[in-house]
């Protein structure tokens, strides 16, 4: 998995969902999840093929949160298992062998069993405090990443998670993360994808570039 920059679905209806899906992807997400946390199976199963829909249309990868049957049936490129979702074990004998897993991960010893069951990635948080999840775990800072990183020494691509913002992508990629997850940030105004990908690949956004003061006469 080389995609470093995961956008994951926000909006009060499906079809909120759906057109903030459309947006990241003409504003260049590379990747998109979608997570449809209070729908009904049907519900969730029609948004999953109309979601499949636009990312087909913009060459973007589509993960979908906990449903790892609906991504099977709609082609999606893999499924996001939560800590008490669907074994990564179970899931991937139902998969494709294209198809990826991720896992949600708060300590060394999450990070270790998922690594034991193979999954291609791990949303390892929350980086801070945030509201899209019920039922938070332990905030890690970027201590905790720093920490479980360096225990893990793992090739498993480690995605940082949990209200992230523009500010905090040089600090995090520091720790050793390979990517990042951002939901809230880019929801509210999508044209920061660019400066999310162009920090974590290395690059400055425009605002933080440095210029030397103009010798005075």
């Amino acid at each position: 998995m080389k995609t470093t920059l995961h956008y994951i679905s926000q909006g009060t209806t499906p079809q909120d969902h759906l057109n903030n899906i459309h947006s990241a992807c003409a504003a260049g997400a590379e990747l998109v999840q979608l997570r449809l946390k209070k729908s009904n199976p049907k519900t969730i199963l029609e948004t999953a093929k109309k979601a499949r829909e636009i990312t087909n249309h913009f060459q973007t990868r589509l993960i979908i949160n906990d449903h790892y049957k609906v991504a099977v049936e709609v082609k999606a490129d893999g499924v996001h298992l939560g800590k008490k979702d669907t074994c990564p074990t179970v899931a991937r004998k139902a998969l494709a062998s294209w198809q990826i897993i991720g896992g949600t991960a708060n300590t060394l010893k999450d990070c270790q069993t998922l690594i034991d069951k193979k999954v291609d990635y791990i949303g390892l948080g929350p980086f801070r405090f945030t509201e899209t999840k019920d039922n938070l775990s332990p905030v890690l800072g970027e201590k905790g990443y720093a920490e479980i990183i360096t225990a893990l020494n793992t090739k498993t691509p480690i995605i940082a998670i949990g209200g992230i913002t523009l500010n905090d992508v040089l600090d995090l990629m520091i720790t050793g993360v390979f990517g990042i997850a951002v939901s809230g940030e880019i929801t509210r105004d999508f044209n920061k994808i660019t400066k999310f990908k162009a920090l974590i690949n290395g690059g400055t956004a425009p605002e933080q570039l440095w210029k030397p003061e103009e010798p005075k006469n």
